[in-house]
């Protein structure tokens, strides 16, 4: 009986066996058109992995799950020792096959699959994810400064396990200004996924330009409960309702959101954000002295916001999305706000603040229920009677830099 693995082509932890058979020269056959959620919950697979999970491989002795145990069962098949010539070599590979997992894919795996839905995107959770993967690529970085393979002079087990956890990363979520500080880990990266028995496997490897944006959490599809057919009986003909009930089911008209119920104000918003976007010259005479004579401060109120948690901004463009993310689930108050936001520093950590107009004398109710970023931030209401306050604002406007004696690392609009 030939070895049968249970998996998608495009499955990385798959990834881990079949480079392994490639080096101990073992056959190791994927079944053809598996479908995730659909192959994999079968009676038949079932009976292999009562869970579900994926990979599988059948062997003439019985099915084994659990990608690391998979790829160790096929490594030991061959002549080619992929465990290393010693015991102290051996508990080294089996040292990097668990940090590679267990420090490195686990914390992939809590940025990746909340970014595509498959768990609840939480801000906090993501930057305590990246801050652990930073600290895993520093210490593998450090080993790889003197060491070509993870273990002895040539390639083992575990790195071709780390190379395939490490794949996720490079290919989907890590950008080039996260993966440069770690120069080391690079060069092991692309020197392994570039071997001929990897490159058979893997193909052709580009690094992402971008993290891939938030998706909506997906929910399981509830399949519809079977019902017994019944007969079919001939359609009876409705009685017309009368006039009066049609009415009352008539779908209600969408309630006015409070602030469209405001005093008409003279500040018209679409006329300072058309002022922003199309002055280009001499921007603090024009704009910022244009806003402050359209601004109506019966009208509208203006907010300086500042994040709770700058120490936890170690990473640019980590901070960089944060912040893009928050803009784009303000669009929701675009027709009564104006947001300015500041990345700020030279060096991490880095600060973010920004200034915000709003409709009203208060943030907008139904933003602070929406927009869940908005808890992460402390609010102040700008005091234009303090001049102190008012150039601070008007700076925020200009993105003047430096601002308060720091950098701009970027600067963002809402308009």
């Amino acid at each position: 009986m030939a070895l049968i693995l249970h998996a998608t082509k495009e499955n990385k932890n798959a990834y881990k066996t079949l480079i392994a058979a490639e080096y101990v020269g073992v056959k190791v056959q994927l079944v053809p058109d598996f479908q995730m959620g659909v192959s994999n919950k079968t009676p038949q697979f079932l009976k292999m992995n009562p869970i579900g999970k994926v990979p599988v491989l059948e062997t003439p002795d019985g099915p084994i799950f659990e990608s690391n145990a998979i790829a160790r069962y096929v490594a030991r098949l061959g002549e080619n020792n992929l465990f290393g010539s010693s015991p102290i070599d051996q508990a080294h590979v089996e040292q990097w096959i668990d940090f590679s997992s267990l420090e490195i894919d686990a914390n992939l795996m809590k940025v990746f699959l909340p970014r595509l839905g498959f768990a609840p995107y939480l801000p906090p959770a993501e930057e305590a994810a990246l801050s652990a993967l930073k600290r895993s690529f520093e210490a593998l970085n450090t080993h790889l400064a003197s060491n070509t393979y993870l273990v002895g002079e040539s390639v083992t087990l575990a790195d071709i396990i780390t190379t395939a956890n490490l794949y996720l990363g490079f290919a989907k979520l890590l950008v080039k200004s996260f993966t440069s500080e770690f120069p080391h880990v690079e060069r092991y990266f692309w020197t392994l996924i570039n071997q001929p028995n990897f490159r058979k496997i893997f193909g052709q490897v580009k690094q992402t330009e971008a993290m891939p944006p938030i998706q909506s959490a997906k929910k399981p599809a509830q399949p519809k409960p079977k019902t017994k057919e019944e007969p079919k009986k001939a359609a009876k003909a409705e009685p017309e309702k009368p006039k009066e009930e049609a009415e009352e089911e008539a779908p209600k008209p969408k309630p006015k959101n409070p602030l469209d119920l405001l005093p008409p104000s003279k500040m018209v918003l679409d006329d300072w954000k058309r002022l922003y976007s199309n002055t280009k010259t001499n921007f603090r005479e024009v704009a910022v002295k244009g806003f402050w004579d359209m601004y109506d401060p019966e009208g509208y109120s203006l907010w300086f916001c500042d994040y709770k948690y700058n120490d936890e901004n170690t990473v640019s463009f980590v901070t960089l999305n944060k912040v893009g993310g928050f803009l784009q689930r303000m669009d929701l108050a675009r027709k009564y706000a104006f947001g300015k936001m500041l990345v700020i520093g030279s060096e991490p950590p880095f600060k973010v603040k920004g200034l915000w107009l709003f409709r009203g004398q208060e943030i907008p109710k139904f933003v602070i229920d929406e927009c869940y970023d908005m808890e992460l931030y402390e609010w102040t209401k700008v005091d234009i009677s303090d001049e102190a306050q008012k150039e601070r604002a008007s700076q925020m406007i200009e993105d003047a830099e430096p601002f308060e004696g720091e950098a701009l690392l970027d600067a963002k609009c809402f308009k």
